[in-house]
């Protein structure tokens, strides 16, 4: 008999680590799946719990667009009627991605040995939870055509969500870039270059109050931009790292659900998003606590992961889902009600479907209303800083032309 280190995920939803005497690893991994337990991983002898928790491909990472061609193109294969290992090596060869390719090479290398896909992906460590999880619901319910399927939908629709979020940003972004290189370029180079003509200007009358202000902000910054740029160039890379870290982000993320319009916009997109995995994992058999433990952990704003936190435990005390989802605390109250007649009615995936289709539709205004109110704002900002430096420079030139013809009389 040998030890096998298992990691094991519980009826409750709980993931644990056991170990068993076995014969072999086909040994243990029945016996633990007939005690009711699913099956993560099962080390060698000797592999000890390394074996749990590396392995696969995770250095390599796969590009989403390749992630979705791979996807449509094995839900074919699948409806086609061919089966999966033979799909796999298909597609293996065929892909244009070489991160890919060797996932897909592991991958196929496991299934031969008798691993399920669902485990064969997740040992990789680089697809996402709801993926895994749909494969899984998709093999034990014999339709893992249909929930591939389901799951491309799933991702093209996130896809196209992310490209007009990063499409409707673009504009401002570059609007921003371009004026604050315009206002480098008339603080840095042309008021420097016409101090002199001020000073001179400033011998016979006092400069106005806005000439003063905007020379004294460019000679001190030309004067001092040695040290300045390697100090302003420090602070944004530390400002970057620590918005990296975990306190970082949920602090950026508490901030950005209170800016205007924007706040709103992610909840809405946050709302279709969660119920958009909630119906694809529920379609393939997954109950609503294990679907909810996988959708909440994809919620990219931190603070509204965390908001959620409390709502599985609520679950599984048995209270009801739309109870539960309403103590979270930021669900659109149109959202709670249309899933509270889907939970009472039996129609919870449908549903759930119908607030993903609402929400998206609903983000889609929200982002025009933000992308609309953005571009005006942005621009008045600058402008008044541009119009601030040119009055600047023209005022004292003007007062000396107008004073010209009164001082010759």
């Amino acid at each position: 008999m040998n030890e096998y280190i298992c990691r094991l995920g519980t009826p409750s939803g709980e993931v644990i680590t056991r170990v068993v005497e076995a014969t072999g690893v086909a040994e243990a991994r029945n016996a633990l799946e007939k005690e009711g337990f699913r099956v993560f991983a099962v080390s060698s002898p000797g592999e000890g719990l390394s074996a749990l928790v590396s392995g696969g491909t995770k250095g390599k990472k796969v590009k989403q667009a390749d992630f979705l061609l791979f996807n449509q193109q094995l839900s074919a294969l699948l409806r086609a009627g061919i089966p999966v290992l033979q799909s796999i090596g298909l597609l293996k060869t065929r892909s244009a991605s070489a991160n890919l390719r060797a996932v897909l090479a592991d991958v196929e290398d496991k299934i031969k040995n008798g691993i399920p896909l669902s485990e064969a992906f997740e040992s990789q460590g680089i697809f996402p939870r709801i993926y895994t999880a749909s494969i899984l619901a998709g093999e034990r319910s014999g339709a893992l055509d249909d929930v591939l399927a389901r799951f491309v939908e799933y991702l093209r629709r996130s896809v196209g969500v992310s490209r007009k979020l990063r499409g409707a940003l673009a504009y401002p972004a570059f609007l921003l870039f371009a004026a604050m290189l315009m206002v480098a370029f008339l603080t840095l180079y042309i008021v420097p270059r016409m101090s002199d003509l001020f000073k001179s200007l400033s011998a016979n009358r006092t400069m106005p109050t806005i000439t003063l202000v905007v020379l004294w902000i460019s000679n001190t910054l030309a004067a001092n931009i040695v040290w300045l740029l390697p100090v302003i160039l420090i602070v944004v890379l530390v400002l970057v790292f620590w918005l990296r870290t975990s306190s970082g982000k949920l602090l950026l993320h508490k901030a950005l659900l209170k800016v205007p319009i924007g706040g709103q916009l992610i909840r809405n997109m946050t709302t279709a998003q969660l119920a958009r995995s909630l119906s694809t994992l529920i379609s393939g058999g997954i109950t609503v606590p294990e679907a909810w433990d996988i959708s909440s952990q994809a919620i990219n704003n931190l603070e509204l992961r965390r908001r959620s936190q409390n709502v599985l435990p609520m679950i599984r005390e048995g209270r009801g889902f739309t109870e539960a989802l309403e103590m979270a605390n930021w669900v659109p109250e149109l959202a709670l009600d249309m899933i509270g007649i889907g939970e009472r009615s039996g129609s919870l995936r449908e549903m759930l479907d119908e607030v993903a289709t609402f929400y998206d539709a609903e983000a889609e205004v929200r982002l025009e209303q933000f992308t609309t109110l953005l571009e005006p704002a942005i621009l008045l900002f600058m402008a008044g800083i541009v119009v601030s430096i040119l009055l600047a420079i023209y005022l004292p030139i003007i007062q000396m032309i107008s004073a010209g013809p009164m001082a010759g009389r």
